[in-house]
């Protein structure tokens, strides 16, 4: 089958605009062209794409799978084009990752900021998924790579590169005090309210597991959609939790926290950069990832 990818500009912008009088204008094209060519398509591709509606069009299953393709597509010839466009293409372009908030934190901020004050104009887009979720975004093409927190399940596509380990710690706030003056044993864990991230999360399920190997059942009293928010909270006495080492130092040496030692060695951690070996990067994308593997020590 012959691909018109003309057809496949028209229907980007009418799935993203989700109207097809607002995409003929963005295309400085007219409605009746823009409605011939959607049905061109759809017969070509022998389904339909659109279900019109009273404010305008949705997508059908098939016209939803097509818009993920078409998008990547898209966003990655305004990339190139972008690219291109500048007489030395490693000082400029779009790099587009992903990165769980450990990750941000520990290894990605000091990283970044050293790398802006080298290429400027270099435009760095930051997307922030569960690691499952950032794993298939990545898969999917959306993504240039990613630098994300074990455990995850990667598969042979892609490569890991580990950028650091880390450790985590059981931390309360003041009022958790008495605590930190004696092993908590797993078993007495469910006497007290655990703040963790939610079901869907790599963190969800390392815990999950950890407490499971220990003939402990055990959900979180308190789940957040991202580590961000837990520090806060265990800081304000809502709960125990788990954080990275690192981050919980300054509040302990604050003495806004306690550190609680357990009777158990906690899972090993690591922040790993992850790509497709699968697929090539931009001029600026590598220039990134380059510069992010030549930081680790």
């Amino acid at each position: 089958m012959d691909i018109n990818f003309e057809y496949y500009k028209i229907f980007y912008f009418v799935a993203k605009y989700g109207n097809i009088t607002k995409a003929a204008k963005a295309l400085g094209s007219n409605q009746p062209n823009v409605t011939r060519i959607m049905k061109l398509l759809e017969s070509q591709l022998n389904c339909r794409l659109f279900i019109r509606e009273a404010r305008g069009i949705s997508l059908t299953e098939e016209g939803e799978l097509l818009y993920s393709h078409v998008e990547v597509a898209y966003r990655h010839l305004l990339n190139a084009q972008e690219e291109i466009s500048r007489q030395d293409s490693r000082s400029g372009g779009t790099v587009e990752i992903g990165a769980t908030e450990t990750a941000l934190h520990l290894f990605l901020l000091n990283a970044l900021h050293d790398f802006k004050q080298e290429y400027p104009a270099i435009k760095i887009k930051i997307h922030n998924h569960t690691t499952p979720e950032t794993i298939k975004h990545l898969i999917s093409g959306k993504l240039d790579f990613a630098v994300i927190t074990t455990p995850f399940d990667a598969p042979k596509t892609l490569s890991c590169v580990k950028a650091l380990d880390f450790e985590e710690i059981l931390t309360g706030g003041l009022q958790y005090a008495d605590l930190s003056n004696a092993t908590l044993a797993l078993k007495d864990f469910k006497k007290y309210s655990w703040i963790g991230l939610g079901k869907g999360s790599a963190t969800y399920k390392l815990y999950k597991d950890f407490f499971i190997e220990h003939r402990i059942d055990l959900e979180p009293d308190m789940e957040v959609a991202t580590s961000d928010l837990i520090l806060p909270l265990i800081e304000n006495n809502l709960g125990i939790g788990f954080v990275p080492e690192t981050l919980a130092l300054p509040l302990l040496k604050k003495k806004k926290l306690v550190q609680i030692p357990l009777n158990s060695n906690l899972p090993k951690r690591s922040i790993q950069i992850v790509s497709d070996k699968e697929r090539g990067k931009s001029l600026a994308a590598d220039t990134f990832y380059k510069y992010l593997k030549n930081k680790i020590k």
